[in-house]
């Protein structure tokens, strides 16, 4: 086993359990979708280094803040439940189970959807984007169906979520260069700024293995998704600077560095080729391993991970990505970065 990785890895996901009360970015201890990649980012790392001190920490996360998740439910509160389905098969808690098909069926049910039928991008913060659909919607929450619907065996919440990748690919993909906006309108019938925003393009590179892994026992996959997840990758790796990264606006190469929409699309390329969803190819692989080497200088003693955009809706126009949204650590950024450690040492094994 690569020691670097692990000890990348190892310290990554140690200072995400530290006590960052009152810092957005780094608290895990609230229900949404900060701490939810957070911890889906921790079962990836257990599962693939069978660290039981990562799985009691997730059972004790769960028990601490569930209480949490009471308030109203919204798409980026999805996240965190991405992990009952696996808690339960370890654990044999019917609870997890039980909680895990409630809020499928609040998704499927009365999640508010766009006159496209996409669910609407919802999020806890006293802010609607009505009408609007965002890449970030696949990880936050069709993730958490797709995964539901492998454990409870339900052939109807697998084709939702199959319905929610491919109107979130039909609506979100350039045509021209393959990659994806940031969001649309449905109002408007627009992308809005049509920012080809780095970390929307990690979501949902990342996002759809694991769906596309939980679901293809249940429905089939359709050509239309293979043919347009390789476009996406092809198109990715297009826009990858020459230091292994991306910038935060892709077709920006001016625009600072962003490390866990980096992080993720590389993930997303290694999870891709294990799934032969693209062609698993010499340069892909050296690709990713770019990418490795080039955030492990971000990654910091303690284990923060810089170089992380903050919280960031579509924005008015494509300079505001840059001008506008700071870099700070954040539970995503530490979670993307250990999700592919987590994968580059599940592949050494």
């Amino acid at each position: 086993m690569n020691s670097t990785y692990a000890n990348h890895a190892n310290k990554v996901w140690q200072e995400m359990m530290k006590d960052h009360s009152g810092e957005w970015g780094m608290d895990i201890h609230h229900w949404d979708w900060v701490p939810g990649v957070g911890v889906i980012a921790m079962l990836e790392y257990y599962e693939a280094t069978g660290n039981t001190e990562v799985l009691a920490y997730l059972q004790a996360w769960v028990k601490h803040n569930s209480e949490k998740a009471k308030g109203t439910k919204v798409i980026n509160s999805i996240a965190p439940y991405a992990i009952f389905p696996a808690l339960y098969r370890i654990t044999d808690d019917v609870w997890f189970r039980d909680e895990a098909d409630r809020v499928a069926e609040w998704l499927i049910k009365d999640t508010p959807r766009t006159r496209e039928d996409a669910f609407e991008h919802t999020v806890t913060e006293n802010v609607a984007f009505a009408e609007q659909v965002w890449a970030d919607t696949i990880f936050m929450a069709v993730l958490f169906l797709a995964r539901t619907a492998s454990l409870v065996g339900s052939k109807l919440y697998a084709e939702e979520a199959l319905k929610q990748v491919l109107i979130h690919l039909r609506l979100l993909q350039d045509e021209e260069t393959n990659v994806l906006f940031h969001g649309w309108n449905c109002g408007s019938g627009d992308h809005m700024s049509a920012a080809r925003w780095t970390r929307a393009n990690a979501w949902i590179a990342a996002g759809i293995p694991m769906i596309v892994k939980e679901i293809d026992q249940l429905v089939a996959i359709p050509d239309e998704l293979k043919e347009r997840y390789r476009r996406l990758m092809s198109g990715l790796l297009a826009y990858q600077q020459e230091d292994g990264l991306w910038s935060t606006v892709m077709d920006q190469p001016h625009f600072y560095r962003e490390v866990s929409g980096s992080a993720g699309i590389a993930y997303g390329l290694m999870k891709g080729m294990e799934l032969e969803l693209i062609p698993s190819l010499d340069e892909t692989a050296a690709a990713v391993e770019l990418v490795i080497h080039s955030i492990e200088p971000y990654i910091t003693e303690e284990g923060i991970v810089n170089g992380v955009s903050g919280g960031t809706p579509v924005m008015p126009t494509i300079q505001a990505y840059q001008d506008d949204i700071s870099t700070y650590p954040t539970l995503y950024g530490q979670g993307l970065v250990l999700m592919l450690l987590a994968e580059a040492l599940r592949e050494e094994k």
